[in-house]
């Protein structure tokens, strides 16, 4: 979650099929193991009003998302610290097929609890303030994995939380010691860049999380002129560190003459297969005129033959092969509205086959930005992302935005500054 100064600080009821519970990101394929991602093709699009109430809580900050294919039903994850309503996710209810993007609708609030039972606090209130930031089922218990920024100006660690569907506390599972916060921006996460994205393997026996910016031992921010080195961790289900990897983040893109403020950031991951993910890398630029737009860059990522970054305190002048990237779909709002993009999923398979995705926006509770869910088509490939023989005959890769609903000459770009 990345902000500037100047803003204020579904439950899905799990069932079993067949004895066990399907993790979200595997039961989605259906039969066929989906090899790479090829490119995407847009369905349509929905968007939620900035004063949606649901169980007396104001909808907004939508940064997490899963979907459940045992019961058809999706979660949604606010990043609210406690501040409109208690830290909370929902139980949301999306309708596409292949042709049309019908309704998006959010049905009912759950409140995360604390280990002593209650709501986490605010920051008002002082004491374990969180920043949720990604959520996943997990698909050995049915429970949800949800990520924690923490804060580095007050001290708090981020960290991984397991919560049952009704909200109570399982467990906390901690990072590792290289992500600390320190108050005086030493070593250890930067204030809103650390746990942005959650995502567990396909067979569910470990879960990796991302950061949104790099350490401060690891480098600088992104800029217009030069990109950063985030940490990508793969983690056993009990939060023991199995491996981690260097992720180079892009500069900053499509920054004009004159801009105020400048970002990018990792802000979600997907797991395609154990080796590769989904990674989407948010941009936002501040003009001159004080108007904002983001730039969305959707890339697979291959893990194979990067070095395991574990062992390494900084990674400033160290010696690492990081993960590769290709470029899948990049939304820079020539082609329809790009807001903040924070959200990924696999979604149901789709009447051909292919499987579907899912992509959302957090608003920051801004009545100037809007809550988005985009529906893809996804066009599988090789490992090159080149179209794979399985891709149903006929089926065109086809260039984002052609899809329902989307007006070139009347998307407006984001006006407020990501969170």
């Amino acid at each position: 979650m990345t902000r500037r100064r100047l803003l204020a600080t579904s439950l899905v009821a799990t069932t079993l099929l067949g004895g066990q519970f399907l993790p979200s990101a595997l039961a989605a394929q259906g039969d066929t193991a989906l090899a790479s991602v090829g490119s995407l093709r847009l369905i349509g699009e929905q968007d939620l009003p900035n004063d949606l109430m649901v169980d007396d809580t104001l909808v907004g900050g939508l940064s997490g998302l899963d979907y459940d294919a045992a019961s058809d039903r999706w979660i949604v994850l606010s990043d609210d610290r406690s501040d409109e309503a208690p830290a909370r996710f929902y139980d949301a209810a999306l309708t596409y097929d292949d042709a049309s993007f019908d309704s998006a609708e959010l049905t009912a609030a759950t409140t995360l609890l604390q280990e002593d039972g209650t709501p986490f606090p605010n920051a008002d209130a002082g004491g374990n303030i969180p920043d949720p930031e990604s959520i996943r089922i997990d698909p050995e218990t049915g429970n949800y994995f949800w990520t924690s920024e923490g804060s580095q100006e007050l001290g708090i660690d981020p960290g991984v939380y397991v919560t049952e569907p009704d909200g109570t506390f399982v467990a906390s599972l901690g990072a590792a010691d290289v992500f600390a916060a320190d108050v005086n921006g030493a070593t250890g996460i930067r204030d809103n860049g650390a746990f942005e994205g959650l995502s567990f393997s396909p067979d569910g026996s470990s879960y990796f999380v991302s950061t949104e910016l790099p350490l401060f031992q690891d480098g600088e921010v992104p800029t217009a002129d030069n990109g950063s080195v985030n940490r990508i961790t793969q983690y056993d289900r009990d939060g023991n560190v199995l491996a981690q990897y260097a992720y180079e983040a892009d500069a900053v893109p499509n920054v004009p003459d004159g801009a105020l403020f400048t970002i990018n950031g990792v802000t979600e991951i997907l797991a395609v297969t154990d080796t590769t993910l989904l990674l989407l890398e948010r941009g936002t630029v501040e003009a001159a005129d004080e108007s904002y737009s983001n730039n969305i860059r959707l890339y697979e990522i291959d893990l194979t033959g990067a070095t395991d970054v574990s062992g390494i305190d900084a990674l400033v002048a160290a010696d690492y092969t990081p993960v590769s990237k290709r470029l899948v779909e990049e939304f820079d709002g020539s082609d329809f509205t790009v807001d903040n993009l924070e959200t990924l999923a696999f979604g149901p398979d789709l009447a051909n086959g292919n499987r579907s995705l899912v992509i959302g926006s957090d608003n920051n509770f801004s009545d100037t930005q809007i809550t988005q869910f985009l529906a893809f088509e996804v066009l599988p490939g090789d490992a090159s992302g080149t179209p794979v023989a399985g891709t149903p005959e006929g089926t065109p890769v086809v260039e984002v935005g052609t899809g329902q609903d989307q007006d070139e000459d009347n998307a407006i770009p984001a006006s407020t500054p990501a969170r």
